[in-house]
Order: structure tokens, then C-alpha cells, then sequence
């Protein structure tokens, strides 16, 4: 069985070697046109005049393209408008797009851009999110979910503290920047290949674009350099230049943006300020609780909605709050639309919750891990989250009580201690945060995909469904998972491009649903032939006499079996062909249990917990702020696996990645709005010298999940990203030494040398 064993990435020897197709790798075609955006050169304000007579006339340019010259929609707002392709009145934020110009190479369409000739009327622009929250500036109404009386319950409890942590946004930095190639087709018809995580919102967006029904648009996606979200909805414009200039010059097109174009022009993970009031016992049991947790959208809505509510969803994480009041605010700001990143607004409602938990230890002066457990969700009634979800599966005391006694949490938290009390400029921290997230989209109808499976006579199988490949190994579980139902060898397995005209209506490889989805799918398509094989092969094999049913037909090791009698899989498919039996199967797979009352707050958004959790220990140095990473412990959860080898990889890439979002990763603009961190050479991802050298991943053993899953497997692509709050929490445990754990540092994210030093220096004045 192909489905249980860690089988490497199918693309792993491509990805090394450099043979892997990605978008820019396709060979371009005679007389393929290049495509480059002209963006504002002002944050707010108003076009007065614009004049691109020396763009038209460059060498190279072929056509240029403004708002008058689209054919169909021009706002491409993935839920709610807000979006347009183009501006030619009114510009929101740095970069936004006015004008396209398609040229002989790329390099000459760039050149071209600098003659454009605009005239601006500047406003000042809203970049502050203090601001906007003080002035309630919102992209979309704010929401509120609660229980019980939480004013109340602060109020009356024996302790009451309030506080603030400001959360940093996140630039997704794919190895493979936004790109798209689109050729035209017969009869007003357009082929796109698109390096995109959401292929059916895309040619939805496109055929609007272009005035045209879907059945005219395929957009076809084989791999992604890397997506983490900021492909699901801000692929679509690029793509959409590539089709437009398509179809008006008849030749292929292309359309990719520079790594300093596309930071300047596509939107990031939300920064959040989170205000947070609760009230505690002695023994640091939470009575009541308020969160107000504010996210900066950009200057349209894009998806921040069910972002903002995500991070409200995970506002509790792995604790119980019996008296709660989170309300979430989105807020308006004229920089580019902040989009989906990993977790999708989960880790910053988390961070809200783990500050609380911090905060809680030192009033006690407590363990923060004592005050973590006294609170975790438990037995009936404590088992209900703060929108009336029931909490099952919860593994996480487990998994904290494994990792506490194999990361050695007691005895070094106290080996740290004693560390810190001799050495006065270098200081260590520890810290053990759990996660629980949970899985599906949030949006009910999103939580279905489909499959197409093709069994050919030679006996080889090809497999194409919804979902996306952006590095996190889909392709090859969902091979593994139709092999494992065939009952062949994974070598049978064809992995083919997502293509919108095989699997049509799906949803975006996104909410961590991919294999939960598309392998339910796949699975359901190859249980269609395997179904179809075994009547075959009770009408055509059954000995005389004897009563066979499908039941009896064993499907294993590449062999059909019925009683006790084995034929080989490519024998049976092939006289099945001959008998006309159907080889092609569809299959279809929709999310069970899942419903959410937005009026009312309450209901099931998830089918069910994503479990985990991780103990990091650094080392930082209190006169230069700097701070390393010595070790990270992690047991997470994934039920029962499909790939151990590829679940293990996405823990530990989604820990580092996390690990840079909490401590590196500085997004910083000038007062007009101008992003200043726009490279690698200002703006800081992890590198390898950046992870633990002792890094220590297990996954929990003998926990299939209790949904019916594929498999009874779990989701681990976004959970795995938060269980880095661990190592902020850490650097927060080791700046505390400084009084000796008598004032709580009040640090922001990202920590920084600059922050921590901050945070140093203001508790230096408290000794």
C-alpha cells in the first residue's frame, strides 16, 4: 500500500536539477509578446492627466492597454469589489496599476514604462493602522463573536490585566514570482498558463475580463514556485494582461513581474494590533476575556473578510474561555491589498492568546506553561469554542506531555535560569506553546473538489484534480492515495497538470483542505473504476456454480484476485476495454458537517483540529538585541499519514517559515507610502543558518483521525507555521530575565535586533 510510507516529492529530482517546467521556463513562441505594468508613482490622490504618446512610440512597444481599451469587467475583487484591473481616475495605494504595455522583450516593455507622462493630484495618504483603527476606516464592517458576559467576568475576578501586541505583516517571497503565459485559441478562445493556487477564480476573473463565458478560458497550473497564499486571489490581474494582450495581438504573451515589482505590487500577510483585557484567579484560570483584534487590509477588501474572522476563530487557540468578547476590526489603509499567507489570520489571532497566556505567568510569577495547561480545552462543558463549536480530537495535552518529557522542558527551564543568574549580557529563554487550528474553509461552498481519472488499456492510470502544487508535495499523496485504492504500484500513477477544462467549479489549494479535498476526490473516482473492474471480474471470472460478489474481489500487489485465483492488473484492464467496460471515472468529494451563522456567530466552520505543539530555546544578546535559535522540539499531529516523509517537510518548512514572519521579516514604507523593503538585500528571510542546529520533529503516533478523512489522515500545511510562536515566545522568556521575571516585556513582532533591543532598554530602566 503505496498510502502510509514517506515516498519522495514526485518533482524532488526536477526541483534540484533544475528540470522542473515552471510558468517562465515554457519555450516561447515566435513573436511572443512581453508584458509590463505601469504602476502609480503616488500612494493616494487623483490622476489629472495622463499622456502615453513616447510609450507607444518606443522600441519594442507593440500595443499599450488603459482602462478604456478592457472589454468586460474591470474591478476583478475576488468576493467584494474594490479591485480594478486598472485606474485611470482615482489611485489607493503605491504601484497600483494604470496602464500595460506589451512589447518584443521584457526588458524593452520595462524601459518603456519610464516615458509614461502623468500628472497626479497627491492626498495625503492613510498608512498608520493605529490611525485607521482610531478613526474606524474599514474595508469591511467589523464582527463580533461571544459568550457569556465577559465585562462581567473581568470585573469580578480575583486578578485584571490588560495589554497590546503589535503583530508584523509578512512578504510571501516565492522562489517563483507572479507570472502568466497565455496563447490564443480558436474561436476567441485563450489558453493561460498561470502560476496560480486558484485556477477556476482565475478564469472566472478572465472571461469577465474579457466579455466572454468561462468555456473560453482554460487556465492550466502544473507547479508553483511557492504560493503560501499570495497566489489564491492576486495571480488573477497578471494573468488577465497576458489574455487581453492575447487575444488583441493573436501571439502569446507573457506577463511576470521583477521580485522588486512584484513586492511593490501584491499584498502581504496582515499586520495586527490586538488589544486584549482578562480577568484570572490565583491559580491563573481565565474567568473572562475581551479581544480586539485589528487587521490592516490595504486599501480593498480582497479576502480580509474571512481572514480577519479566521483570526477571530483562533483567538481562544488551545484554551477554554467561558466569558469571551472577540471582535475583529478590518481596517483601511492606501497601501497594496493584503491577501491569504499560511494560516490565513490564524497565527495572528494565536499571538493575541499566547501574549495573554505570557502576560498571566508573570503577574503569578508561574511557569507559563502551568498557566497554558490549567487552561486548555477539556471534558464537557470546558470542550466549546467561542462561536459554539464542539472541540474533539484534542490532542494536544497529549502532545504536550510527550514533548515536555522528551524535549527535557523541566529540567532545562531550570538549567536557563541558573544561566541567566550568572551571566549579565547574554541570556537564554525557553518556552512550550501549543497550536490548534482548524481545518476547512470558512466559506461553506468552498469545501468541495473534484477528480478525473483515466485507466488506459495498457493498464496505466492518469490521475488530474483540483488541487495545486506549490511545493508541498499534493501531487505525490494524491498518487499514493489512488494507488493505494487500485492496489498498484505508484510507478502506474500519471500526475497531470491542474487544467480548468478537466476538473471544473474548484476551489482554491488553500485552508490546508488540498489532500483533505482532492484525494477524497481522487480516491472517490478510483473507488468508481475499482467498483466497475470488480463486476467485471465477477461476471467474467466467477467459476461455474459458484455465487461470487464484487465483495469477494481482492485488489492488492498489482493482481485482481477471486478466490483465491490472481490475475494481473494490466490483464483485467485490458479485457475490460474489450469488453467495453468504462475506464474513465469522475469523482467528486464534498466537506461534511460544516456551517457558520455570520449573524448569529455560531455554528461548525471546521471539520475538525489540526494539533500540535513545540518547545524552542534561544540565546539572545541583551546589548545588541540579536537572538539565535539553539534547539526546537516538535510533535505535531497529522493523524494517520499519507507521506510521513512529506508531512515531516512541511513542519519543519512551515516552523522556519513562521520562524521569519516572528523575527526577521521587517516590512517597512516611507511617509508616501513607498514599500523601502523591496529585496533581498533590505527585507530578511530565514536562511539555513537562521534554523535550529538542533532540530527535533516527531509526529504523534496512533491517532487516525476521528473524521472520516482520507485515510483518517490530518492537514499540515498551515498548522506546522505556528508552532513558531514558541521561539518568539522564547525571546520574550529570555528578555524577561533582565528584572528577573518581574515585569512582563512588552515585545512586537517581528523581534528584531532592533525590537528586542528596545524591549531591553525599557526594562533596564525598571531594575
Amino acid at each position: 500500500m503505496s498510502a502510509g510510507k514517506p515516498i519522495a516529492h514526485d518533482s524532488a529530482h526536477g526541483h534540484v536539477t533544475g528540470k522542473a517546467i515552471y510558468v517562465d521556463d515554457i519555450k516561447p513562441a515566435a513573436g511572443q509578446l512581453y508584458v509590463a505594468i505601469g504602476g502609480a508613482n503616488i500612494a493616494a490622490g487623483r490622476i489629472e492627466s495622463m499622456d502615453l504618446s513616447a510609450v507607444r512610440n518606443a522600441a519594442g512597444v507593440v500595443d499599450v492597454l488603459t482602462l478604456k481599451d478592457l472589454p468586460g469587467l474591470v474591478d476583478i475583487g475576488p468576493v467584494f469589489p474594490g479591485d480594478p484591473l486598472l485606474t485611470e481616475r482615482d489611485v489607493s495605494f503605491m504601484g497600483q496599476a494604470i496602464f500595460a504595455v506589451a512589447a518584443t522583450s521584457f526588458r524593452r516593455a520595462i524601459q518603456s514604462l519610464r516615458l509614461a507622462n502623468i500628472a497626479y493630484r497627491e492626498s495625503k495618504p492613510l498608512l498608520d493602522l493605529q490611525q485607521a483603527m482610531d478613526n474606524e476606516v474599514y474595508v469591511r464592517p467589523k464582527h463580533t463573536m461571544q459568550r457569556g458576559n465577559a465585562k462581567s467576568a473581568i470585573a469580578s475576578a480575583t486578578h485584571k490585566l490588560q495589554g497590546t501586541i503589535h503583530v508584523g505583516g509578512q512578504e510571501h517571497f516565492y522562489l517563483e514570482g507572479q507570472v502568466a503565459l497565455a496563447q490564443p485559441e480558436e474561436d476567441g478562445g485563450v489558453l493561460i498558463h498561470s502560476s496560480n493556487q486558484n485556477p477556476t477564480e482565475t478564469q472566472h476573473l478572465i472571461a469577465g475580463v474579457l466579455g466572454v463565458p468561462m468555456n473560453k478560458v482554460t487556465v492550466v497550473t502544473r507547479r508553483m514556485g511557492g504560493g503560501f497564499g499570495g497566489k489564491e486571489t492576486q495571480a488573477a490581474n497578471l494573468a488577465a494582461f497576458a489574455a487581453l494582450f492575447a487575444l488583441r495581438n493573436q501571439c502569446s504573451v507573457s506577463c511576470r513581474l521583477s521580485r522588486r515589482d512584484d513586492m511593490q505590487m501584491t499584498g502581504k500577510r496582515h499586520a495586527f494590533i490586538n488589544n486584549y483585557a482578562v480577568g484570572f484567579d490565583n491559580n491563573g484560570l481565565i474567568h473572562g476575556i475581551e479581544h480586539v483584534l485589528a487587521g490592516q487590509c490595504g486599501h480593498s477588501p480582497d479576502l480580509s473578510d474571512a481572514i480577519v474572522d479566521r483570526a477571530m476563530f483562533h483567538a481562544d487557540n488551545a484554551y477554554y474561555l467561558n466569558d469571551v468578547n472577540i471582535e475583529g476590526l478590518r481596517c483601511k489603509s492606501n497601501t497594496v491589498s493584503n491577501t491569504a499567507f499560511r494560516g490565513f489570520g490564524g497565527p495572528q489571532g494565536m499571538m493575541a492568546m499566547e501574549a495573554v497566556i505570557d502576560e498571566i505567568a508573570y503577574a503569578l510569577n508561574k511557569d507559563p506553561l502551568e498557566i497554558r495547561k490549567i487552561n486548555f480545552y477539556g471534558q464537557a462543558p470546558r470542550n466549546v469554542t467561542p462561536y459554539h463549536q464542539e472541540v474533539s480530537s484534542f490532542t494536544v495535552p497529549q502532545i504536550v506531555a510527550q514533548l515536555e518529557d522528551s524535549a527535557n522542558y523541566q529540567h532545562r527551564r531550570q538549567a536557563i535560569r541558573d544561566f541567566n543568574q550568572s551571566s549579565a549580557v547574554l541570556k537564554k529563554g525557553i518556552a512550550l506553546t501549543p497550536v490548534k487550528f482548524g481545518i476547512s474553509f470558512t466559506v461553506t461552498h468552498l469545501n468541495q473538489g473534484g477528480a478525473l481519472l483515466h485507466v488506459f488499456n495498457d493498464g496505466s492510470v492518469q490521475i488530474n484534480h483540483g488541487g495545486t502544487e506549490m511545493g508541498q508535495g499534493l501531487m505525490i499523496k494524491v498518487a499514493q492515495i489512488v494507488a493505494s485504492t487500485l492496489g498498484i504500484d505508484l510507478q502506474r500513477i500519471a500526475i497531470t497538470a491542474t487544467r480548468t477544462d478537466k476538473v471544473p467549479n474548484t476551489s482554491a489549494t488553500a485552508a490546508s483542505s488540498g489532500t483533505d479535498i482532492n484525494g477524497m476526490a481522487a480516491k472517490s473516482a478510483a473507488d468508481t473504476i475499482k467498483s466497475r473492474l470488480a463486476q467485471f471480474v465477477v461476471e467474467s471470472k466467477a467459476p461455474d456454480g459458484h455465487t461470487c460478489t464484487v465483495s469477494d474481489v481482492v485488489f492488492d500487489n498489482n493482481r485482481i484476485s477471486l478466490n483465491g485465483t490472481h490475475y494481473n492488473w494490466e490483464e483485467i484492464v485490458k479485457e475490460a476495454y474489450l469488453a467495453r467496460v468504462q475506464l474513465s471515472a469522475t469523482g467528486f468529494y464534498k466537506t461534511p458537517k460544516i456551517h457558520y451563522d455570520r449573524n448569529t456567530a455560531t455554528g461548525r466552520p471546521f471539520l475538525y483540529y489540526a494539533n500540535g505543539a513545540a518547545v524552542s530555546e534561544v540565546l539572545v544578546d541583551t546589548l545588541t538585541g540579536e537572538s539565535t535559535l539553539l534547539r526546537c522540539d516538535i510533535v505535531h499531529d497529522v493523524g494517520r499519514s499519507v507521506n510521513p516523509a512529506i508531512d515531516i517537510g512541511q513542519i519543519e518548512g512551515g516552523y522556519v517559515q513562521g520562524l521569519g514572519w516572528l523575527t526577521t521579516e521587517e516590512l517597512k514604507w516611507d511617509d508616501s507610502g513607498r514599500l523601502l523593503t523591496d529585496g533581498p538585500a533590505t527585507y530578511k528571510i530565514p536562511a539555513i543558518g537562521d534554523a535550529p542546529a538542533e532540530f527535533n520533529v516527531a509526529l504523534l503516533a496512533d491517532t487516525p483521525n476521528k473524521e472520516a478523512t482520507v485515510f483518517r489522515s490530518k492537514a499540515v500545511g498551515e498548522p506546522p507555521l505556528m508552532l513558531a510562536i514558541s521561539a518568539f515566545a522564547a525571546i520574550r522568556d529570555a528578555i524577561g530575565s533582565i528584572t528577573h521575571y518581574q515585569h512582563f516585556p512588552a515585545l512586537n513582532s517581528p523581534a528584531t535586533a532592533e525590537e528586542i533591543l528596545r524591549v531591553c532598554d525599557s526594562l533596564r530602566t525598571k531594575t
